[in-house]
Formats: C-alpha cells, sequence, structure tokens
C-alpha cells in the first residue's frame, strides 16, 4: 500500500483503479474511432478505388460505430 504524497493517507488499489477507469476511457474511445475510420478510408480509397466522398462517408459512418462499440465496452 503506498500513501498519497499530497494527504499522507494510504492509497489503495481499488482507489488507483477507480481513478484510471474514470479518466482513460475517452482517450481510448477515441483511439478506437480514429483507427476504424482510418482503417476503413484507406481501405476504400486505395483498396477497392472508391471515390474520395464515398470513402470518407464510409469512414465516417464506421467509426462513429467504432466509437458506440467502444463506448458501450467502456462501460461493462
Amino acid at each position: 500500500m503506498r500513501r498519497d504524497p499530497v494527504t499522507t493517507k494510504p492509497v489503495t488499489t481499488k482507489a488507483i483503479r477507480a481513478k484510471a477507469i474514470t479518466t482513460k476511457p475517452w482517450r481510448h474511445i477515441a483511439l478506437h474511432t480514429v483507427a476504424a475510420a482510418s482503417f476503413i478510408f484507406v481501405l476504400q480509397r486505395f483498396a477497392l478505388h472508391a471515390s474520395l466522398p464515398s470513402s470518407l462517408l464510409w469512414a465516417l459512418t464506421l467509426g462513429g460505430c467504432a466509437a458506440g462499440l467502444a463506448y458501450s465496452q467502456s462501460n461493462r
């Protein structure tokens, strides 16, 4: 068990995990969204030779789906 340098109270593992859980989900959701949107854009644009508006629309749509999925998984 460690001591908090500000309050000199013992810091439990449960408190550390609770703080990590509340601060990190938005970063992971954003990373998941950007990664999915980037992947689908590159796939559509360069591998399937789709037009730019079509690739952007698919990237936006699947990026939103990825954000929703990451959000739902972070609340489990």
